[in-house]
C-alpha cells in the first residue's frame, strides 16, 4: 500500500503528465432514491429484476466485485494516483463498498458521494477505518419538506444530517473529510448559506454545483436568474468551509447562461460504469471507448485521448469537470493546493480564524 505521501507525489506525477486526475467510477447505477431532477435510477442498469430484492446484486448488468475492483486500481495506477470517485446509483447498496474503498485506496484517494440514507455509526466507522479520503453527502435544502419532495423520499433530510454526524465522529486520519454537496437548481439559490452554516456547525465542509440538463432532458430545474457567481463568492469569502474552487464558481453564470466550451473529458477526467465500460464522460457512457476489465492501460488511455478530440459538448458544469479543469489555471491550482497537500479533514466551525482553501 502506498503512504499518504507518496499518494501525493504520484498524483503530482500524473498531473505533470497531464494523465486523467480524476476518474467517476460508478460501482452500481441501483438507487433507493427517485430524484425528480435526475434519471440515473431509471437507467436500465440499475433496475431491479422483477421479484429481486433492492439489496440483491442480480441486476439488469452486472456489478464489480471486490477483487475486479482490485486489479482495476492496480491497472489504473499505471496512470499515476487518481481522485476516484465511487459514486452511481447510491454506492452503499453495495455492502461491500468499505472493501471496495480500501482496494482503490491502496494506490489512489478514494471518494465516495452518497444520498447518507444507509450510513449508520457502524457503516460510517467502516469507510473511515477502509482510508476514504473524503465522504460527500447530498442535501439541497436546508428544509427539509423541500429536500425530501425533491428527492422523492421521506425522511431523507434528516437522514442526511445524521449521516454527516455520524461520519464526522468516525475520522480516524486527519485527512478525511466529510462534506455536504448541493445541486443548484431554480429555487433553492437562498439555501446555501444556511446550508453552509449546517455544515460548519458539524464539522464539514461544503460545495455546490449547478444542475445539469444531461441528467434529464428537462430545462425545469436551471437557475436562470442570474448573478449566481458574485453570490456563490461572497458567500465563500464569509464562509470557511465553502471548499468550491473560486475559479469554478466564477464560471457559474457563464455555464448556465450559454455553456463552457472546451471541455477536457477524456484528457483531466473520465468515468467508469458498473460493468467496467469506460468513457470520458459519465453522461457519454452510453458510448464506452474501452473496458477496464478487458484493455490494458495503454489502450484505455490512447482511446480515451482520441474520443475527447472530437467533444465540443458544453452542456455540463459538474464539480468532476469544472473542479479538475481549475487545477489546470495557474489561479486554480493555487487555490487547490491546500486541499490536496494537507491533511485538514475537519472543516473550521464558525468563528474559526482558520484561513479559506
Amino acid at each position: 500500500m502506498l503512504c499518504p505521501t507518496e499518494k501525493k507525489w504520484r498524483l503530482f506525477r500524473t498531473w505533470t503528465s497531464r494523465h486523467p486526475l480524476w476518474c467517476a467510477w460508478q460501482v452500481t447505477y441501483r438507487c433507493n432514491f427517485r430524484c425528480r431532477f435526475c434519471h440515473y435510477w431509471q437507467d436500465p442498469a440499475g433496475i431491479r429484476p422483477p421479484g429481486g430484492l433492492l439489496h440483491d446484486l442480480t441486476t439488469a448488468r452486472r456489478e464489480p466485485s471486490v477483487c475486479e475492483c482490485e486489479l482495476g486500481a492496480k491497472k489504473l495506477a499505471a496512470y499515476g494516483t487518481l481522485l476516484i470517485s465511487l459514486a452511481g446509483g447510491e454506492p452503499l447498496l453495495r455492502t461491500d463498498l468499505p472493501a471496495i474503498v480500501e482496494v482503490i485506496g491502496r494506490y489512489h484517494f478514494p471518494f465516495v458521494t452518497t444520498n447518507g440514507w444507509f450510513i449508520t455509526e457502524q457503516v460510517a466507522r467502516d469507510l473511515m477505518q477502509a482510508g476514504v479520503w473524503g465522504v460527500s453527502v447530498s442535501i439541497d435544502y436546508a428544509d427539509p419538506a423541500r429536500h425530501d419532495a425533491r428527492r422523492g423520499m421521506d425522511g431523507a433530510w434528516a437522514q442526511a444530517w445524521k449521516a454527516v454526524e455520524f461520519l464526522a465522529a468516525a475520522r480516524v486520519h486527519k485527512f478525511q473529510r466529510v462534506n455536504v454537496i448541493a445541486v443548484l437548481m431554480e429555487d433553492n439559490i437562498d439555501q446555501m448559506e444556511p446550508l453552509l452554516e449546517m455544515a460548519a456547525a458539524r464539522e464539514a465542509y461544503f460545495m455546490v454545483q449547478p444542475y445539469g440538463i444531461l441528467k434529464t432532458g428537462s430545462k425545469a430545474y436551471i437557475h436562470d436568474n442570474g448573478d449566481v457567481s458574485p453570490r456563490l463568492l461572497e458567500l465563500r469569502q464569509r464562509w470557511k468551509n465553502f471548499l468550491s474552487n473560486p475559479y469554478y464558481l466564477k464560471r457559474f453564470d457563464k455555464f448556465l447562461t450559454g455553456g463552457i466550451g472546451g471541455c477536457r473529458a477524456g484528457k483531466a477526467f473520465f468515468n467508469i460504469d458498473s460493468t467496467g465500460d469506460i468513457a470520458i464522460c459519465v453522461e457519454r457512457r452510453h458510448i464506452p471507448v474501452a473496458n477496464l476489465h478487458r484493455h490494458g492501460s495503454q489502450t484505455i488511455h490512447k482511446r480515451l485521448q482520441a474520443d475527447s478530440r472530437t467533444n465540443r459538448c458544453k452542456s455540463c458544469w459538474y464539480n468532476c469537470r469544472g473542479e479538475v479543469e481549475s487545477l489546470y489555471s495557474l489561479g486554480g491550482l493555487f487555490r487547490s493546493l491546500p486541499t490536496l497537500l494537507f491533511d485538514r479533514g475537519k472543516a473550521p466551525t464558525p468563528g474559526n480564524s482558520q484561513s479559506s482553501f
